[in-house]
């Protein structure tokens, strides 16, 4: 069978066996690939520690019809460690991975995986605020996919804004007059931040409050679940994570 060598990120592992896995990962070049990965549940396996979740790794597999064989992996990109030492983190890594698992097919995606990337070495070396760096890659992940929210035009009329009504269904900022009723409201700060979430100015985004990050995060969510077929178990978490801070601030 032949062999192909590429760089990828570990996305997920299952359990198969006694002491195999199958290994899911993003490819720069070859887009998303299942492989075995035998014998990594021993105590004597050499890379069971490199094709943990948050992994980037140099892999080279043996093609199948189904399912590849790994024959080789070296270390890329150790993040799995750093971000295990953060529960934030490490749930906002959690949702960036299970979001490209989504948005990724067996295509090559090369700038899914570069974006990815980023986004896990950002996380590791905490580089910016958790939320920021893990809104602006749903922001961006989504974009590459083909769903860049609209945020200074009416994402049905191309009327510029601003505008002041968010619906995901619809694309993202809307006009008054085509927002159905109860649509959520937006202020000019939470619009400004999504902007700058989705172009990656990091020093307008870190400028923002913590009350106009916790909206922009429920929007960002609320924006990727609706396109996505299956929803971010992750996310839910942040989600969480996010209520019982604002719940501490308040006290």
């Amino acid at each position: 069978m032949p062999s192909i060598r590429d760089h990828a990120v570990v996305l997920r592992n299952q359990l198969i066996g006694e002491s195999d896995r199958i290994v899911t990962l993003l490819c720069r070049e070859e887009g998303k690939v299942r492989a075995v990965a035998k014998g990594v549940r021993k105590t004597t396996s050499r890379i069971g520690s490199r094709l943990a979740p948050f992994m980037v790794v140099d892999v080279q597999w043996s093609t199948g019809k189904s399912l590849g064989i790994i024959q080789q992996v070296e270390s890329v990109g150790s993040y799995a460690s750093a971000l295990a030492t953060e529960y934030e983190a490490y749930t906002a890594a959690a949702a960036m991975v299970e979001t490209a698992d989504q948005l990724t097919n067996h295509e090559a995606t090369r700038d899914q995986f570069l974006l990815l990337v980023g986004g896990l070495r950002a996380l590791s070396e905490r580089a910016h605020p958790t939320s920021l760096i893990l809104d602006s890659y749903l922001l961006r992940a989504l974009s590459l996919a083909g769903w860049s929210p609209s945020v200074d035009a009416c994402a049905q009329t191309g009327v510029p804004g601003p505008h002041q009504h968010f619906v995901p269904a619809l694309g993202g900022m809307v006009a008054a007059e085509v927002a159905p009723p109860g649509a959520l409201r937006v202020g000019p700060a939470v619009v400004e931040l999504l902007a700058a979430l989705l172009d990656g100015h990091w020093e307008s985004a870190e400028a923002s409050t913590s009350s106009t990050r916790d909206e922009a995060s429920a929007i960002v969510s609320a924006f990727t679940q609706y396109h996505l077929e299956r929803g971010i178990r992750s996310l839910g978490e942040t989600s969480r994570l996010r209520s019982e801070r604002t719940a501490e601030a308040r006290q």
